[in-house]
């Protein structure tokens, strides 16, 4: 399994411990093993549950099949302290992301942006953040803690954004 995210481990420390933290699609759950470790409580959500399904049972986690495009976002609204999305993007789920998340609560957002089509997988610019786009759509309902937008080395060559957003308690 590859290592989280440096941004998900660098701004997780912010996230309260005091309510469960939302992994949206995710994969063989790598964050959110990374959060159980750090003493979270998580809920890892996917269509494809069978990766993080074989996991060793650990208490903390709950797992939720759901397709998260084709349904209806299937949490309720302030429910969670945190919410961490690596590598996914569905814009029609930022709303309901930023309801999803508790007062006080934190977003930590690492996905794929344009430009990254040079270097690998996403290339359709339907799966590619526009310059400075997840910034301008969660600054709406969310305070900005950082922003990133541009060329990373690690894990591997890409371009990517990611924030660190909180909902104003």
């Amino acid at each position: 399994m590859h290592p989280p995210s440096p941004w998900i481990e660098k701004f997780s420390p912010l996230i309260p411990k005091s309510g469960p933290v939302l992994d949206v699609a995710c994969g063989s759950g790598r964050h959110s093993l990374f959060l159980l470790e750090k003493g979270y409580r998580v809920v890892a959500v996917d269509l494809d549950i069978e990766a993080i399904a074989s996991v060793p049972k650990t208490s903390g986690l709950s797992i939720v099949k759901a397709d998260l495009e084709k349904n209806p976002w299937p949490f309720a609204r302030d429910q969670f302290t945190g919410i961490v999305v690596v590598n996914y993007l569905w814009r029609p789920l930022f709303p309901d992301i930023c309801r999803s998340l508790a007062p006080g609560g934190v977003l930590l957002y690492d996905t794929f942006a344009r430009g990254n089509e040079k270097y690998g997988r996403p290339r359709n610019p339907d799966f590619l953040l526009k310059p400075g786009e997840l910034k301008e759509v969660l600054r709406e309902s969310l305070e900005i803690i950082d922003f990133f937008d541009g060329y990373v080395e690690t894990p591997s060559p890409a371009c990517r954004q990611m924030v660190a957003a909180r909902r104003p308690a």
